[in-house]
């Protein structure tokens, strides 16, 4: 299987366990998923109202560059390297995109 297929299928996993996960939280919030393979985006949505506070956040942003998992926001309690590690992602096939590109490099994960 072609790596950013493989891939594809694994973020879209990883998120959908996320977004199971995020569903259990008795806040009020709906969470939904976008996926668009073409340009690489994958995206984890928390939406709705809890009494008078609304909500539209993204705690997770995820593209597909060039076969690598490039890691644009990450608002979980582990981290979603974590779990993307776990479900088989290489380490070195991980950027973490929100880290100056000057740092990278002493993270472990890949550089770009």
């Amino acid at each position: 299987m072609d790596t950013c297929l493989k891939y594809q299928s694994l973020i879209k996993n990883v998120l959908q366990n996320q977004a199971e996960y995020r569903a259990t939280i008795p806040d009020g919030y709906t969470c939904q998923l976008v996926f668009d393979d073409e340009r690489g985006q994958y995206l984890v949505l928390d939406m709705g109202w809890n009494g008078d506070k609304y909500l539209h956040a993204t705690p997770i942003h995820l593209s597909l560059i060039e076969g690598k998992v490039w890691i644009h926001y990450d608002d979980t309690e582990d981290g979603i390297a974590t779990d993307l590690m776990a479900a088989g992602v290489s380490q070195e096939d991980i950027v973490l995109g929100f880290r100056h590109p000057k740092i990278r490099q002493h993270t472990g994960f890949a550089v770009a």
